[in-house]
């Protein structure tokens, strides 16, 4: 068996930017097994998946560690491979996946996410997060998957060394650090040991929490946002209410095939 699989870097308007998935079309689903062992071998963040189902496509995304519900990078990464190199010209891609329905549009040479709007509640700053983090945050927030440290600079963010093994022992898939930003509204880094990503270079996913925490906080509906990884990236966000809007760039690193 051959398919084709391509290695796109999201959030990024050049290669080397951004966060790298790969994005495998499929006429077919293959069987759990094999697209985790490809998602293995690939070895980046996520590899994604898709079928084609007459006027939407079905989407699935693995870490290589597991299968995801919700994946930002992954879901702008397979829009491009569609619009770029399999002739896709719609104005907008629907995703069916296990976060329900989400809508890509093409907006020039961006993509632009229509996703789910994830609300926090504070719980009380523990200790456990203070020495996985090494650095106490000034609040500590749980949404509906992911745990969110929030800071009062974004030097702070930026200079966090954390021990990822105690951070894969925290409650949440993610633990997303975050603070006002200089140059933009807020930064983060996110940071997913326990799914084999010791930092997650861009985390679309991540912004269905902090898209509507600062929203809220900053008192404006369209905000700009910095991961501030290794690699970093730029994502235009915009609170919907129940649904956010989260934008970016893309740019094809590799073209290939896979034999199996």
């Amino acid at each position: 068996m051959e398919l084709d699989i391509y290695q796109v870097d999201a959030f990024a308007d050049e290669v080397f930017g951004g966060n790298p998935a790969a994005v495998v079309p499929l006429f077919e689903w293959l069987s759990d097994d094999l697209m985790r062992r490809i998602a293995g071998e690939n070895n980046l963040p996520e590899t994604a998946f898709f079928v084609r189902k007459g006027e939407y496509f079905e989407l699935r995304w693995f870490t290589p560690e597991s299968e995801v519900d919700l994946c930002g990078h992954g879901t702008l990464a397979s829009a491009h491979v569609l619009y770029r190199h399999l002739g896709y010209t719609d104005p907008a891609v629907v995703f069916e996946t296990r976060s329900g329905r989400l809508f890509v549009d093409r907006e020039g040479d961006r993509y632009s996410m229509d996703f789910p709007s994830w609300p926090v509640r504070p719980i009380q700053v523990t200790e456990r997060v203070t020495k996985a983090l090494g650095a106490r945050p000034a609040e500590l927030f749980m949404g509906e998957r992911d745990m969110m440290a929030v800071f009062e600079r974004e030097e702070e963010v930026r200079g966090l060394a954390p021990d990822f093994r105690l951070v894969s022992r925290l409650d949440g898939m993610c633990l997303i650090c975050t603070a006002p930003g200089l140059d933009f509204d807020f930064v983060s880094r996110t940071f997913v040991p326990e799914q084999g990503i010791p930092e997650d270079p861009v985390t679309g996913s991540a912004h269905c929490t902090l898209v509507p925490f600062w929203s809220a906080r900053l008192g404006r509906r369209t905000l700009q946002a910095y991961q501030a990884s290794r690699r970093g990236g730029v994502l235009d966000c915009e609170d919907l209410g129940d649904r956010v809007k989260i934008a970016g760039k893309a740019v094809t690193y590799m073209v290939g095939n896979i034999l199996l």
